[in-house]
C-alpha cells in the first residue's frame, strides 16, 4: 500500500506528551495524512471523536484522568459512543503481556510498541485498512476478533467447543 492511499484518513491522536504527540502527527504526515487531531487523555477523546468525524485512533496507553483501555472500552461499550466500530491502535511502552492482554480485552484493534518509527506505524494503518478485522460482540466483549489466524483445515461455523450461537459478526 502507498502513503497516497491514506491521504483521505482522519486521525485522533491521544497523548498527554506534547512531544509525543507532535512526533506521531510528524509520522503521520510523513505517510500522507493531513488531518490529524489531537487529544491528551481519553475523556478529551471522547468530546472531540463527539465534533470530529475520524477514521481511526492512536492512543497512549497511560494518561489520566482516562487512560487508553478506559477510552477504548468507552467507544466500544457506551451507548453514547458515536462509533463503537472505530479502529484504535493502542501506543505504548508498557509491553508486557499483562498490559497487551488488558488492551485486546478492551477492544484495542492494533497494538503498537515504543518506540515508534514511520515503518511500524505505517505497518500497523496498512494492517487497518487493507485487512479489517470483523468485530463481535460475545458476553462483555465488544470489540475486533481477537483471533487473528484461520485455520487452513478448519471444517466448521465454531473454531472452540464452547463457541455459543450468541456470537455476533
Amino acid at each position: 500500500m502507498s502513503g497516497s492511499a491514506f491521504e483521505m484518513l482522519r486521525v485522533l491522536v491521544v497523548e498527554d506528551n506534547h512531544h509525543m504527540s507532535s512526533l506521531i502527527r510528524t509520522l503521520l504526515n510523513s505517510i500522507g495524512i493531513r488531518e490529524v487531531h489531537e487529544a491528551g487523555n481519553g475523556a478529551a477523546a471522547l468530546d472531540v471523536l463527539r465534533e470530529k468525524r475520524c477514521d481511526l485512533v492512536l492512543s497512549d496507553l497511560a494518561m489520566k484522568p482516562m487512560d487508553g483501555i478506559e477510552f477504548t472500552r468507552e467507544v466500544r461499550m457506551s451507548p453514547r459512543s458515536v462509533n463503537p466500530f472505530l479502529p484504535i491502535v493502542l501506543i505504548t511502552g508498557y509491553t508486557e503481556r499483562c498490559r497487551v492482554e488488558a488492551a485486546r480485552d478492551a477492544g484495542v484493534t492494533e497494538f503498537l510498541a515504543k518506540p515508534i518509527t514511520a515503518q511500524s506505524l505505517f505497518a500497523r494503518l496498512a494492517e487497518i485498512v487493507e485487512r479489517p478485522r470483523a468485530f463481535v460482540r460475545c458476553g462483555a466483549y465488544f470489540g475486533p476478533d481477537r483471533r487473528r489466524k484461520q485455520a487452513e483445515n478448519y471444517a466448521g461455523p465454531w473454531r472452540r467447543h464452547d463457541d455459543h450461537n450468541d456470537l455476533q459478526v
